[in-house]
């Protein structure tokens, strides 16, 4: 057989694929990528062609001899990386970093890793793919001279340490806009009106809304309005004018994709972006299970497809219709809304085993890995079902001649729900008693009720992330670090789930919008990426996009440099009084979150751990629990007199 190589990228592969092959196989990690750019300047050769200059990554030295020695032994090497545009990329520079020209190299990509799927991809070997390969590195290329034309730009007018990324920049005026928009909307008054009704047919109390006037929309504007309606009302004889019966049907939702699974993790389970896909990677590179050992137990997670291998569906068909009916099991799959930004490498983000229920699994999982995947089950397993079926009532009711209806739905077959319910769904009432054409009802009350038109809610990170997908910027892979970078530079600030611009945020957003003012343009973002995605299909040649677009960075950067204003950002003050030299002490971003400083550096360089207080008590002591974090970062609150008093609790006392 020989002695067979077989490189991955994670470490957390190596014991789940090993499993997988015999003796003749050698399973090693790259740990990621080996050879990138340099830190330390540009790395790319504007002068001549844009070539990169890569270097070995500073520390892979000693992996890489310990990968050199393997391949002197092996017969046949095995390159298995991720199955996307990074993946092909590493590979490719594996084959520089490790010299393996004139070697037997082979490319092997697997969705799932699974016994099945491993080995099937040993028999379905090719050659590195140059173009997807030419995607990434065009990609990095173009972040790379981005930040490292810009970057300097915003240390030197605004503040040092700041970056400007091509996805990040457009991300943060994403945000920026909303928040114009939130400061300034207008509220506009509006009024409805209710009608509390009563049927000889039943006792329940029936509540119609005003619709309309002589059968047209109307709108209520001022309590003026709103009264006369109700005196008019009140005196009114209300008339069933008529009543429609049908059948709504609602179908079952498509399979996670990352922008999805990011956005309904958010939802149902407060996850943050970069929370979620870890967890997933740990539950797609393999998880030990009781009596299994390690198996991946997801699809790859980085996709934007929401197609589902033929084997899968059939599963799921057998596997519905034995648990659940025939008549729950989908009949065909659902190919989605077409976009023309979707890569179908690879398929959605599934079960590798329909039979490996949450349930069955729970003891070999921690409690984030058991809520996210028990969230990818069952939405898969939904996907594969019929829609559910409700019995919908209108009936239209005539007062004077104001229009009145009241709207009401039953589940009659509930389908994909009796596994999932959606996030966003908006319950219908039901109603319980049968009214005809003509029935007179009773007026119990009639309520006006004001309101104001509300502002466009602020971001969380699960709308940023819809925002991003909708307007095609970024790809799977970046919604997540995308949004951890705009947080940790503090260009935004997350309060509960929402999330607000900074200052700095602001006055970064400022300046991008008048020196780079294409670099933030969302249009010419989404193109960007749609060429990208060409270089991939071997359409273009990657350079020529580099050569059409560093000209014209290189000269805004140039005219910014001349003619953009220092823009400066005042420190945040706290309450807190320097107990050295008695000034209010300043707010600042250190690596590890918050800390307070003496403003009055170099004189004083007087600093403390900023407290972030609850405004609670401490039941030991009296003195105010403040927000703590663990060495591992989950929150914990504890008092304020530590270490004299050492009062802590997870949950915040009531």
């Amino acid at each position: 057989m020989g002695n067979n190589l077989v490189i991955v990228e994670s470490p957390a592969k190596v014991k789940t694929i090993k499993k997988f092959l015999g003796n003749n196989y050698v399973v090693m990690a790259s740990q990621g990528h080996v050879r990138d750019l340099p830190r330390s300047q540009m790395g790319v050769d504007v002068e001549n062609g844009y070539e990169p200059k890569y270097i070995t990554i500073r520390g892979k030295g000693e992996l890489l001899a310990a990968l050199r020695k393997e391949v002197k032994k092996a017969d046949k090497i095995y390159l298995a990386t991720d199955p996307d545009r990074e993946g092909e990329a590493i590979s490719w520079h594996l084959t520089y970093a490790l010299k393996l020209e004139g070697k037997a190299v082979y490319r092997i990509t697997f969705n799932e890793i699974t016994k099945k799927a491993v080995q099937q991809s040993l028999k379905n070997a090719r050659q590195i793919d140059m173009n997807l390969v030419d995607a990434q590195q065009a990609r990095r290329v173009l972040d790379r001279v981005v930040g490292y034309r810009i970057s300097p730009i915003l240390w030197a007018k605004i503040k040092r340490g700041l970056s400007a990324g091509r996805v990040q920049s457009v991300a943060l005026r994403i945000i920026c806009d909303r928040e114009n928009d939130i400061n300034a909307f207008v509220p506009t008054e509006y009024w409805t009106i209710d009608a509390d009704l009563l049927s000889d047919k039943s006792k329940k109390v029936l509540n119609a809304k005003l619709s309309g006037k002589n059968g047209k929309k109307i709108e209520v504007s001022s309590q003026q309005e709103a009264d006369e309606i109700k005196k008019i009302c009140e005196k009114a004889e209300f008339k069933v004018s008529e009543v429609k019966t049908g059948e709504r049907s609602v179908k079952a939702p498509l399979p996670f994709t990352t922008s999805t699974l990011q956005q309904e993790a958010s939802k149902q389970l407060n996850f943050a972006t970069s929370k979620t896909m870890r967890i997933a990677q740990q539950l797609y590179e393999g998880v030990e299970l009781a009596g299994e050992g390690d198996v991946g137990i997801i699809t790859y997670l980085r996709t934007d497809s929401v197609r589902v291998s033929d084997e899968a569906v059939a599963n799921a068909k057998s596997f519905i219709e034995k648990k659940y009916g025939a008549e729950y099991a989908a009949a065909s799959q659902d190919a989605g809304k077409g976009n023309g930004n979707v890569q179908d490498a690879h398929e959605a983000i599934r079960p590798t085993d329909i039979l490996r229920s949450p349930d069955s699994i729970k003891a070999s999982l921690s409690r984030d890995q058991f809520r996210l995947y028990q969230l990818i089950y069952k939405r898969f397993v939904a996907s594969r079902m019929t829609p559910c079926v409700y019995e919908t009532q209108n009936i239209k009711i005539n007062a004077a001649e104001y229009d009145f209806s009241i709207s009401a739905s039953k589940l009659v077959f509930d389908g994909f729900k009796s596994v999932y319910s959606d996030s966003d769904e908006k319950q219908e009432g039901a109603l319980n008693v049968k009214l005809e054409q003509g029935d007179v009802l009773k007026t119990k009350e009639i309520d006006a009720k004001q309101h104001f038109t509300q502002p466009p809610a602020h971001f969380t990170e699960a709308s940023l992330v819809h925002a991003l997908e909708e307007l095609g910027i970024g790809r799977p892979s970046t919604y997540a670090p995308t949004i951890s970078t705009i947080i940790a530079r503090h260009y935004i600030a997350k309060e509960g789930r929402n999330l607000f611009v900074t200052e700095l945020g602001e006055a970064v957003n400022a300046m991008m919008l008048e020196a780079f003012p294409e670099i933030v343009d969302v249009t010419f973002t989404a193109n960007m990426e749609a060429l990208l995605d060409k270089i991939g299909e071997g359409e273009i040649n990657w350079k020529t996009i580099i050569e059409n677009f560093y000209p014209d960075l290189d000269a805004a950067a140039l005219k910014a440099e001349k003619e953009v204003e220092k823009i400066k950002i005042e420190d945040e003050l706290s309450d807190v009084e320097c107990d050295v030299c008695g000034r209010r002490m300043a707010i600042k971003y250190g690596p590890y979150g918050k800390f307070l400083a003496c403003p009055g550096f170099p004189e004083c360089r007087n600093i403390k751990p900023f407290l972030e207080k609850t405004g609670k008590s401490c039941p030991n002591c009296g003195k105010e629990l403040v927000v703590k974090r663990t060495k591992k970062g989950r929150k914990f609150f504890g008092c304020e007199g530590f270490p004299e008093c050492d009062y802590m609790t997870w949950q915040l006392p009531k």
